[in-house]
């Protein structure tokens, strides 16, 4: 039976929600705040960022949003990697593999009031879009929805990262190098990434067991979308989320105690509580 439709954008999140999260992010004293939405692979942040900014643009504000995943490193940059610290940072995704000076630029360019070009990254290419096609603010704007499945998640201790947590750690990582230059650059290179967010909210999922499914819903609409491009089968999607896996459970440990509002996700996405 396939997977029931990824959640669409005439469903989204209730009014009310997007309107906190609006109200929010704009009292928050920042001159062009910026509101960070973070959540586990499928499980809406994307879609309650977009109703975020279609709210701020009915009430006559400039906003616009930016997701982690716009800011990976090129193919390029990548395989350059994979060629001098680990074979398994060929593949985007976790800490180690975003330009962290291009987000950094782009937040700075923002902050000074425009104009900035947006990044963009094509997922069923594997590759950021060339900068000629990245959508241009040349106003100032009134706020900035950051989006990203990791987005405020601290490093885990190093004592964590000894035994392997799935298959790909175990068959690809064995010595467990890979995962901690992840966890290394997680710890060092981020934090001062999150310290620019002016609010945190964290979709909370009931655990990570729902994720592969919402994960895969997600790639059926990105194909749905673009027929005539490729996407992962099943058997692909499920290694390629125990990339991600690491630092999911590390989110889902530490991002309800460090988020200023966390929306708690039954398995079909409904919302369970606000806190």
């Amino acid at each position: 039976m396939p997977a029931p439709a990824y959640m669409p954008p005439t469903k989204g999140f209730p009014d009310a929600l997007v309107a906190q999260a609006l109200d929010d992010a704009l009292n928050c004293g920042a001159a062009i705040p910026v509101l960070a939405i973070s959540g586990l692979q499928g499980s809406g942040k994307s879609t309650l960022a977009a109703q975020v900014v279609a709210l701020a643009a009915s009430r006559g504000l400039r906003a616009a949003m930016l997701s982690i995943d716009d800011v990976y490193l090129t193919r390029v940059q990548r395989q350059r990697l994979a060629r001098q610290v680990h074979p398994l940072l060929l593949t985007r995704g976790p800490p180690g593999t975003h330009d962290l000076a291009l987000a950094h630029a782009t937040l700075d360019a923002v902050a000074a009031g425009g104009p900035v070009a947006l990044p963009r990254f094509d997922k069923l290419a594997d590759e950021r879009l060339p900068e000629q096609d990245w959508p241009r603010i040349d106003g100032q704007l009134d706020l900035l929805v950051f989006e990203g499945w990791f987005l405020g998640t601290p490093a885990q201790d190093e004592t964590d990262l000894d035994p392997p947590l799935n298959a790909l750690e175990r068959e690809a990582d064995a010595d467990g190098r890979w995962r901690r230059w992840c966890n290394h650059a997680l710890a060092t290179d981020y934090p001062a990434l999150w310290q620019r967010c002016d609010r945190l909210w964290f979709l909370q999922p009931p655990d990570f067991s729902v994720i592969p499914r919402w994960r895969w819903q997600q790639e059926q609409n990105l194909q749905a979308a673009q027929p005539d491009r490729s996407s992962m089968s099943r058997a692909q999607l499920e290694r390629f989320v125990q990339y991600y896996e690491r630092v999911s459970r590390q989110a889902l440990r530490t991002l309800p105690a460090l988020a200023d509002t966390v929306i708690a996700l039954d398995e079909q996405r409904r919302i369970i509580s606000t806190r």
